[in-house]
This record gives C-alpha cells, structure tokens and sequence, in this order.
C-alpha cells in the first residue's frame, strides 16, 4: 500500500530571514525604552541568567492543548565559520530552549541545515558523480555564505549527536536539508539512523529532479520542500539590528551610545519552531531563537 505523494510542497510565505530580521526588530521595539535614541538603558528590557543576555526579556508560551495533538517541527540552522566540534552542545541547548518555550518533553521533527550546502536541481539532472564544492545560486533577498560545503565525513560526525538526542527520546524523527542524491549516497554510508526527511529550496523552478524522488522513495526518505536561507543571520545584520543606528536596538555601544555593550557580535546559530495543531492544521505556536557570542572587537 502506499499513501501520500512523493514530493510535500510547503506554502511559501515570507522568507526565514526577512521573517526573523522583521520579527527580532518588532519584537524589540515592542520593549519598553527599546530603541536607542530613547536614552533608556538596554538593561531594562533585557535578562542577564547564567552569563547569558536574554534579549529582550522572554516569557515562555506553553501549548494549550495534550502533547500529542500537536507536530511540532524545529530546524537548526548552523551557521558559516562556526567550529563542528561545538554543534553537539549547540544542538542541545538549541532544543532545550524549544522544549521550555513550547512546554514539551519531546519534538516530532528535528531538521539540521548545514552551512555552504545549496541544492541545485541542474546538478541532479545531469547525472553529477559529486556534490558541488559550493552553492551554485542563491534564493532571491538571501545573503548567502561565501564558504565552500563541509565534507561527508563532518557532516556525519555532528548527524551522531543528532541521533544520541533521538535515542534519549527528544527528537522522534532526524531530517537534513539541501542533500542531492550524490551527497545523499555518501551520507547514509556513515548513519545508523537515516534522516526520515530531506528538506530541499527549489528556488523558481519549482520542479524537483526525477533522481531525486526516485533515490529518495527508494530509502523511505519522505522529499519537502522549503524558502530558507542557508545563512539566515549574518554577522553584519545582527549588528545592525543590536546596534545604535536606524532601526537598531541600542544593545551595542556606540559614540553615541556609551551605555551598550562594548565589542561585537557573531551569530552562533538559529532555531526555527513550529506546532501545528494536527486535527485542525493550525499553527498554534511559531518563532525563533538565535544565539551570538559578544567578542572583543
């Protein structure tokens, strides 16, 4: 028997990054003396807990209805120039925050996009015997990452922490994002659980590679597709979004902020969250999380 079609298309809204730049400015404008020029101190509207600086001040918003009437779907976006060797305790933190932020004990679908991999569909149809060494395009209002796809061997060594958290029972099924079938091939060589779910952007075609489908049927790998930036958040509009400037937060110092935050941002990754109600198909709860370490300038 076989039920469902090979290909699920997600409806395309706002891109993941205008999305999450728009709904960080918002969020922090809504704060009491957010804004820079208003001469309130940042530390009004902001917690620091445990050497962390919660920005702003956050409330968890619990679902309303029994655990099991939901799926509740999170992808992780690691970003450019971040060592592998810090993903496992980013992955963890990244869920934990989910899990309190939602008020759940587990989630359905863990998705991990790994940085300097974009999927081109030209590259599936000519039959390519390798991955490309880097994105091939760019999805319209994307600012995306100059560095080159990690190898198999990285990828496959941050996929075991992803599937310790799937032993322990937070995550029920693991997906990747932009995996041609080349890459694909690769990767399952080193996996003990398969990804259940290959997220894939294709961009203006809109037509997924017949190898693709066929390979990805073939492993009971279940082909969605998507409209997120690989870099969702570089480093130059988080500053600009914490900085003094037009539209920015007054979080960092500046000449004519002296009060803020001395140094410089770098996003460490992002988090992506959604419960759908699945009786109703209802969006419940959506947002984000992202994290940023403040260096020395």
């Amino acid at each position: 028997m076989s039920g469902g079609p090979s290909v699920m298309r997600r409806p395309f809204f706002e891109k993941s990054n205008t999305e999450l730049t728009s709904s960080l400015r918002s969020n922090f404008a809504n704060q009491q003396g957010s804004p820079a020029e208003s001469g309130v101190s940042y530390k009004s509207w902001t917690t620091q807990t445990d050497g962390a600086l919660y920005v702003p001040t956050h409330e968890p918003s619990p679902l309303t209805e029994p655990r099991e009437s939901y799926d509740i779907t999170v992808k992780l976006f690691y970003l450019p120039n971040i060592p592998a060797g810090r993903r496992c305790a980013h992955t963890r933190e990244a869920i934990e925050l989910v899990l309190k932020e939602l008020g759940s004990k587990s989630i359905d679908l863990l998705i991990v996009g790994f940085p300097g991999i974009s999927f081109d569909a030209d590259d599936e149809d000519s039959d390519l015997e390798d991955p490309p060494s880097a994105p091939q395009s760019t999805s319209e209002g994307c600012e995306e990452s100059e560095v080159p796809p990690e190898d198999i061997e990285t990828m496959a060594m941050t996929w075991k922490s992803l599937e310790k958290l799937h032993s322990e029972g937070l995550v029920s099924k693991l997906g990747i994002a932009e995996f041609g079938v080349a890459r694909l091939e690769k990767f399952l060589e080193h996996t003990t659980i398969k990804p259940s779910v290959n997220q894939i952007n294709v961009r203006d075609c809109c037509v997924v590679p017949k190898p693709l489908i066929l390979y990805a049927k073939q492993q009971q790998i279940e082909l969605l597709t998507h409209n997120d930036c690989t870099n969702i958040l570089p480093r130059g509009t988080l500053r600009q979004i914490l900085g003094s400037g037009d539209n920015g937060s007054g979080v960092l110092a500046s000449e004519s902020n002296t009060g803020g935050l001395n140094g410089d941002v770098a996003p460490q990754w992002v988090v992506k969250y959604t419960a759908v109600v699945k009786d109703r198909g209802v969006v419940e709860n959506k947002g984000y999380f992202a994290v940023a370490e403040l260096r020395d300038e």
